[in-house]
């Protein structure tokens, strides 16, 4: 757009430096062998005794106070001249042209108007760039945020990050198999067991976004197990995406506070606690995070109304799945609102989903809410941080012979048919003190489910059983009871903002036997037959209740 200027503005600052190069023309010369000239002298004088009767000092006087008074006025000028470059949007690349730019700056500040030539001018200056999200506060202290302050490596197309996760699981029923139930986060005891090592980073450039973010060791087997849907037609999706956590690409907007449209495989923070043990308060959370989805596969939009609130929609293929369980996608969202640095809401939606595999007809809903605040605050004394999360869960299924309701009756191909209730109902509570300027920190906690339907409830992995095979040792029919609660103390050391020490005791409980006894839950001699199937002669010893202590060094670049 053309910038026009008024041309009177233009002339009259034009017209200074003019003005003063006369007024230095005319001023009388002071050099050896002159005499300068009266104030009222009109021309040139030629008679000697004239100016020989002239007062010298007189002559002096008036030539000092026309000095001095140009002296002001040169200073004026400069004084007018920075303060007008000062408020102007255009560099000046001359004196003139500096002149008019800064005499057009009241007029760029005043509403839009047409020239002459019908074309706009110049209204208001640039609006300042809008504040990136979530910026404003430091939330290193979240649970399931990584408390790391700045990357380790980083350039402008790409974001370094590394992860390990290496734990020591001391079970004090010493299952003879070494294995452990019932757990998202822990599989082996009493052996030292890489659980993760994520290599790759974040990609972004001309607001093209991309994450990489692989999962090798135990994590390469144990989240691919839990997911049911690959036992659905061909390509082996589990061998696929067996080795990786996180792969998207997407694109970023450059409007409100900023949209970005990923797809690929991205984290899901239902239960709040993170994939990665680095980012939470303890390394075995509570049932209500360890039970429900750590990843998504399908779409995601967030959207930045504001630098405190995002609102995110998701297009799914299922419930922690790589592919369908159904011919039926879900659907979900997120809500994260942070109104200052010490407090942070989220709610995490899902519905419509069909995700039992093999029948389509039953619907999952889900609703999941926390709340965290950090309500103490001293960096200056021992005891510098105190902070608690509480989270909520509640959720059902129905259709496909269950029900959200309750016990219900149905008629099905003329037959009266009971539909127990499938519904899921949880919480968990966590406090955590820090000490000594964060170098070290205590987290109390635990929760408790109640999971009718047992569809949230993790398989034992009894003779090698997936969530797809199922077994008959540890059913999860319509109306299986299933009860349970956990408490943890976790004490962690953190000598640095890269690396965590961290120890930790769990004690959990079911109403039924879930947890690895001393005889384990793997047959003489091995896995044997199809994954879970019965084997003649063979019990698995599973009781009502376990006690762990989890040691982990836990690394993030």
């Amino acid at each position: 757009m053309q910038v026009r200027y008024p041309a009177r503005a233009a002339v009259s600052l034009s017209c200074i430096p003019v003005a003063l190069l006369g007024v230095l023309w005319l001023m009388p010369q002071t050099a050896s062998g002159q005499t300068s000239q009266g104030p009222n002298d009109s021309g040139s004088n030629n008679n000697p005794n004239q100016a020989e009767h002239a007062p010298n000092s007189a002559a002096n006087n008036s030539n000092a106070e026309i000095l001095q008074e140009l002296e002001q006025m040169r200073a004026r000028i400069q004084e007018l001249e920075t303060k007008l470059k000062q408020q102007s949007n255009m560099p000046p690349s001359s004196t003139a042209a500096g002149a008019s730019s800064q005499a057009s700056n009241n007029f760029m500040s005043q509403p839009a108007k047409r020239g002459d030539d019908g074309q706009t001018q110049a209204t208001a200056t640039p609006q300042p760039e809008k504040a990136e999200p979530f910026a404003f506060g430091d939330f290193t202290w979240l649970n399931g945020n990584p408390r790391t302050k700045a990357p380790a490596f980083d350039s402008k197309f790409f974001t370094a990050e590394i992860r390990a996760d290496v734990d020591y699981i001391y079970d004090f029923a010493h299952p003879q198999d070494n294995s452990i139930s019932g757990s998202s986060e822990v599989f082996r005891a009493n052996e030292v067991q890489t659980t993760q090592l994520g290599v790759g980073g974040d990609f972004h450039y001309d607001n093209v976004r991309a994450r990489l973010m692989t999962q090798l060791g135990m994590y390469s087997q144990t989240t691919p197990r839990n997911d049911a849907s690959p036992a659905r037609g061909q390509w082996t999706l589990a061998d696929a995406y067996r080795y990786v956590s996180e792969a998207y690409g997407g694109y970023h907007f450059n409007t409100l506070h900023g949209i970005n449209v990923d797809a690929g495989i991205f984290m899901s923070y239902i239960g709040l606690f993170s994939y990665y043990n680095f980012d939470n308060w303890a390394y075995q959370p509570s049932y209500v995070s360890s039970n429900t989805p750590w990843f998504f596969n399908g779409v995601r939009v967030q959207i930045f109304p504001t630098e405190h609130l995002k609102i995110e929609p998701w297009f799914i293929n299922g419930w922690q799945s790589y592919g369908q369980f159904n011919h039926r996608h879900g659907l979900g969202g997120q809500i994260l609102w942070r109104p200052n640095s010490w407090l942070s809401i989220l709610g995490n939606q899902y519905g419509l989903g069909a995700d039992t595999l093999g029948i389509p007809g039953r619907i999952r809903y889900h609703t999941d809410n926390s709340i965290q605040v950090k309500y103490y605050d001293h960096p200056d004394r021992l005891l510098d941080k105190m902070a608690f999360s509480l989270t909520g869960d509640a959720g059902c299924e129905h259709g496909g012979g269950v029900s959200c309701a309750g016990n219900s009756v149905h008629v099905v191909n003329g037959q009266r048919q009971l539909w127990p209730k499938q519904s899921f109902l949880g919480f968990m509570l966590y406090n955590r003190f820090w000490f000594r300027k964060d170098l070290f920190a205590l987290t109390l906690g635990g929760g408790k489910i109640n999971n009718p339907g047992r569809y949230l409830v993790l398989l034992p992995p009894i003779n090698g059983a997936t969530a797809a095979s199922g077994t008959p040792y540890f059913t999860e029919n319509p109306g299986d009871p299933f009860k349970a609660w956990d408490a943890s103390t976790t004490f962690d050391w953190m000598p640095s903002q890269y690396i965590t020490f961290r120890w930790e005791y769990n004690h959990r409980a079911a109403n039924v036997p879930y947890f690895s006894g001393p005889g384990g839950v793997t047959p003489p001699g091995g896995n044997t037959g199809p994954p879970g199937s019965f084997v003649p002669g063979f019990a698995p010893d599973l009781r009502e209740s376990e006690n762990r202590l989890n040691m982990a060094i836990l690394v993030k670049f």
